[in-house]
């Protein structure tokens, strides 16, 4: 029990200076970015026909003439305190606009998680099983035209092919346009998300799928499956008994550890099937120079990342103890 205290409380400490440094790199790129908050968000010909104390006071608003260091630290001071500042685009609270955005994510990122892990497992225990004879070179395969395959490029041909020549599915957005949100129901929400979802899970497969073949193969390769087989054991059997129960651990574990895939690939797909997610809220305030809004997403994505990891990492430590009492001990 100490031993899990202690691994728990070193991955905790360790997450808490990641969400540090991943806030203030991007802050360091968002203050580095080229793009004139005024220009960008104002206009070129309206700032023009302001008068300059109109143009003082949007300056102030998007904090132009403060110091980017003097920005940080009292970015970071309110959000010591729960607070992550007010969206300069939306003009609403930082989480207020991130809980309606994730709650529509939240749909898109579970099915393709759940959908992609289950796809993944069932090649890698298929092409495991069958390793070197044709169905572990056709899985082989394809894993290897998917994990080339651009997000995007791949969204926009499902797109094509289901949305406009088939007409089976909506082209966009995450409910019906024009519908009121009172009359929307969660059919209309998840008939919406199908193809968003159908493509991260496409894209996710091929991670799981191989690496859950290395483990098969060495599974059926062990000693233990050759005694199963000399006593007479099916294929089905041994691949269910022994070869299923021995790769579904390290199968989930990998699951975790790979939502920032899930998450980095929602950003694209979301913005060719516009839907409106968190993904496309981050591309919305890089664009817009939404200063807080990018830092409160970035951290809360990175949060949910390393969340992620840490489910890993103990499930890891659960199954081996050395992991665990190892890092426990740095």
């Amino acid at each position: 029990m100490k031993h899990r205290l202690g691994f728990a409380g070193k991955k905790l400490i360790r997450m808490a200076l990641l969400l540090l440094g991943v806030s203030f790199v991007t802050f360091l790129l968002m203050s580095a970015s080229p793009l004139d908050p005024l220009q960008t968000n104002v206009g070129q010909v309206a700032l023009g026909s302001m008068s300059q104390e109109q143009v003082e006071a949007l300056s102030a608003y998007w904090g132009v003439d403060t110091p980017p260091l003097t920005r940080y630290l009292g970015w970071l001071g309110d959000v010591v305190k729960g607070d992550f500042g007010t969206s300069l685009l939306y003009r609403r609270p930082v989480l207020e606009v991130v809980g309606e955005r994730i709650s529509s994510s939240l749909i898109l990122l579970l099915s393709a998680w759940i959908l992609s892990g289950i796809l993944g497992l069932f090649l890698g225990v298929v092409a495991g099983a069958f390793r070197g004879r044709l169905p572990d070179r056709l899985i082989r395969g394809y894993c290897l035209v998917i994990s080339s395959t651009p997000a995007f490029w791949l969204a926009i041909l499902l797109l094509l092919i289901f949305s406009v020549w088939l007409g089976w599915f909506p082209i966009g957005m995450s409910v019906p346009v024009g519908m009121e949100s009172s009359s929307v129901t969660v059919f209309d929400r998840l008939y919406h998300a199908v193809l968003p979802a159908l493509t991260l899970s496409i894209t996710g497969v091929a991670n799981i799928a191989l690496h859950t073949r290395e483990k098969m193969a060495d599974v059926m390769e062990s000693d233990y499956v050759l005694f199963a087989r000399a006593r007479g054991e099916d294929a089905r059997g041994i691949i269910l008994r022994h070869g299923l129960r021995n790769v579904m651990l390290p199968a989930i574990t990998l699951r975790f550890a790979s939502i920032s895939e899930i998450i980095g690939g929602s950003v694209l797909v979301e913005q060719v099937f516009s839907y409106p997610g968190l993904g496309q809220a981050a591309v919305t305030a890089g664009l817009g120079s939404d200063l807080p809004l990018l830092l409160g997403i970035t951290v809360i994505t990175a949060a949910i990342v390393f969340g992620g990891n840490l489910v890993a990492d103990l499930l890891y430590g659960a199954v081996d103890p050395r992991i665990r009492r190892g890092a426990a001990k740095s």
